[in-house]
């Protein structure tokens, strides 16, 4: 069982939750139980598991990224100008692994999935894979 997910991002930064896109095709699936590995497709594009109840925490952690990984670093080489975005997503990771239990996602009360843009606005896309 294999799905590609699609992304508009509107900003060059930017963490969007795709939990409930994730969880809506498991539903379908019926899957009870199993694993679902989701990965980006991209190189300045991650997945990462955080909180998702305080909307401050994705604008503190974007914040914390370009301070970390500077865009306009004039010792960085490579010719797109994106390394900043490249060191982003290495940091977060381009894949996630789910346990499904019961037809849902594991995670915490404040957990969440998303989908972590570094050189955007872009379309977008990742993938998923359940594994039962």
């Amino acid at each position: 069982m294999f799905k590609t997910f699609h992304v508009k991002t509107d900003h060059h930064d930017q963490m969007i939750d795709v939990t409930d896109q994730v969880q809506s095709w498991i539903k379908e699936l019926g899957v009870r139980d199993g694993i679902v590995v989701v990965s980006s497709m991209h190189t300045t594009a991650g997945l990462t598991v955080n909180e998702n109840a305080d909307p401050d925490v994705k604008t503190d952690m974007l914040r914390r990224f370009r301070n970390v990984y500077p865009w306009d670093d004039p010792q960085d080489r490579h010719m797109e100008g994106s390394t900043a975005s490249h060191m982003k997503t290495s940091t977060v990771g381009h894949a996630q692994t789910l346990i499904i239990e019961q037809g849902q996602l594991v995670l915490g009360t404040w957990q969440g999935l998303y989908f972590c843009e570094f050189d955007g606005p872009r379309s977008r896309k990742f993938v998923a894979k359940v594994i039962q």
